[in-house]
Order: C-alpha cells, then sequence, then structure tokens
C-alpha cells in the first residue's frame, strides 16, 4: 500500500474515532502495527460491533465486506465497514442479517416486537 494511502487510511480512522467520540462513546483508533495488534478491528470503542474503516474513492465494498467478516470471525461482533469518499459523509454498510437484527432489537426496545 503507498504511504499516501496509509496516511489517508490513518487519518480517517482518528477522525472516525473522534466522531464516535462526539457520540458519547470511548473510541479510539487500534495500534497496527504489522497488520496484528489481538483486535482486527480499525477503531474500537463500540461494542458487538467490528469496524473496518475504508477512506476510499474506487467502493470495493464486497471486497472490504468480506474482510470485516473474516476479521471478526470468532469474536461474535457485528461486522461493518464504514466508508466515506472525499467530501462525502460517512455510510455504513452491513450485511442484511445483521441489519434485520439491529433492526429487530430496536423495534423491541421501542414496543413494536409483533412479527410482520
Amino acid at each position: 500500500m503507498p504511504v499516501n494511502s496509509k496516511a489517508k487510511g490513518k487519518r480517517y480512522e482518528l477522525e472516525l474515532a473522534k466522531e464516535f467520540r462526539e457520540y458519547g462513546y470511548d473510541a479510539r483508533r487500534t495500534a497496527q502495527y504489522c497488520g496484528n495488534t489481538g483486535d482486527a478491528s480499525d477503531v474500537v470503542g463500540l461494542p458487538g460491533i467490528h469496524i473496518e474503516a475504508k477512506r476510499c474513492e474506487t467502493l470495493r465494498l464486497s471486497e472490504w465486506m468480506e474482510q470485516a467478516v473474516r476479521d471478526s470471525k470468532g469474536t461474535g461482533d457485528i461486522p461493518a465497514v464504514f466508508h466515506r469518499k472525499s467530501k462525502e459523509k460517512t455510510l455504513v454498510t452491513l450485511r442484511l442479517e445483521d441489519f434485520m437484527n439491529i433492526y429487530k432489537e430496536y423495534e423491541a426496545s421501542m414496543g413494536g416486537d409483533e412479527d410482520g
């Protein structure tokens, strides 16, 4: 990976961690030395979510989600890709089954736990 890409990725991870802190979560970028940190998430601080952070103009969502799924295996965390292009807001990509599980929990918390 070119040095500029690494620096851009690091900046985005720091930016994302800062945004999570603004929402009240104790988030930080993981120190990724040689790709082995004991925690494969790019950013930690959202319990139950494995964060793959990508700051890129060319979207490779399937590839990134595969990486998130692979890196989250055995943790019980939901793999999620947080990504953004220049001058755009961050988007989050989840697998449908993970989104539906989150949505069902949300519905239940709002008292709308009927099937359907």
